[in-house]
């Protein structure tokens, strides 16, 4: 399959729309330096990263997508909410991933400061949002050399 051939999901957390406006800005600018069509790239918002397993399975199973990029910004607080939004949905992106055959990038930052999200998402340590977009077309790539061009 050829990138152009390819057509991504990508899921933005409002929450946090500082930190992940620039990891969604990271994401894409990868997917067309490689090749992807724009019109192939169909991004939605959705209000945090808790939310963003069941939009990436609903972009799967509605929109026929071969792989999906989750993008979100947890960072750390003064109670365990930190904990729970991270594992559920570090947990429920691996079972729609896995329960679909479909690739799902987990481009949720985890991170205990605001400056480390920025640090992430395009400053002094790259922008996540491009590293997972790439993760997520090469697995799309190695999934159809497996199992050919399959859409569900």
């Amino acid at each position: 399959m050829k990138p152009s051939e390819v057509k991504i999901g990508i899921v933005v957390a409002r929450f946090n729309e500082i930190i992940t406006s620039k990891l969604a800005s990271g994401a894409k600018g990868l997917l067309l330096r490689r090749g992807l069509k724009a019109e192939n790239i169909i991004e939605i918002e959705v209000p945090g990263s808790f939310e963003t397993p069941l939009a990436a399975q609903l972009l799967i199973e509605q929109k026929k997508v071969h792989g999906v990029i989750a993008l979100g910004a947890v960072i750390r607080g003064a109670t365990d909410h930190y904990n729970y939004v991270c594992s559920s949905t570090s947990s429920g992106l691996m079972n729609v991933q896995l329960s679909h055959s479909v690739p799902v990038a987990f481009g949720i930052l985890t991170c205990d400061t605001m400056e480390q999200a920025f640090d992430r998402a395009g400053g002094k340590l790259g922008n996540k949002g491009s590293e997972v977009a790439d993760a997520v077309l090469d697995m799309v790539m190695i999934k159809s050399s497996l199992v050919g061009n399959v859409l569900l």
